[in-house]
This record gives C-alpha cells, sequence and structure tokens, in this order.
C-alpha cells in the first residue's frame, strides 16, 4: 500500500516538474521576444538621435548663423565710424 503511494507521488512529483520547465521555457521565449523587439527599437532609436546630433551640428555651424543673421535678421558688421568705446 505505501508502496502505490509512493509511487504515485513521484509520479505527481514528475508531471509536476515537466509542467514547471514548460512554463519556464515559454516564459522564457516571451523574454527572449521581448528583448529582441527592445534591442531593435533601442538600435532605431540610436540611428534617430545620431541623425538629430548631425542636424544641429549643421544648424549650429557658425558659416549658417552669419548667412542668416544677413539675410533674414538683415544684421551687419558695424562700421568703424559707428563703433563707440565707453570708458569709466
Amino acid at each position: 500500500m505505501s508502496l502505490r503511494i509512493l509511487i504515485a507521488v513521484l509520479a505527481a512529483s514528475c508531471i509536476v516538474s515537466a509542467i514547471a520547465v514548460v512554463h519556464a521555457r515559454h516564459q522564457h521565449r516571451q523574454l527572449f521576444v521581448e528583448l529582441t523587439r527592445l534591442e531593435r527599437a533601442r538600435d532605431e532609436l540610436n540611428i534617430d538621435f545620431g541623425r538629430l546630433q548631425l542636424e544641429q551640428a549643421t544648424w549650429a555651424e557658425s558659416n549658417r548663423i552669419d548667412q542668416v543673421a544677413r539675410t533674414r535678421l538683415g544684421m551687419k558688421f558695424p562700421e568703424a565710424a559707428d563703433i563707440v568705446v565707453v570708458r569709466p
């Protein structure tokens, strides 16, 4: 009688253990897919960030700033006669 109970307990333990392994593998696969998706999104964001840095550097070039100041704002360097030195 006790041998049958021991065999039943061992069989139940084996089944529960197998179900736990299947569940753990399934969870691992889901997490791996999520990790791959997040890595891909990270790579795309890094590419976008690089493009934005390049664009910012282009817009911030001194030649570009000088050109915009002259054409849009009508700015120019002052003539020597227009410069006034203020002393205390």
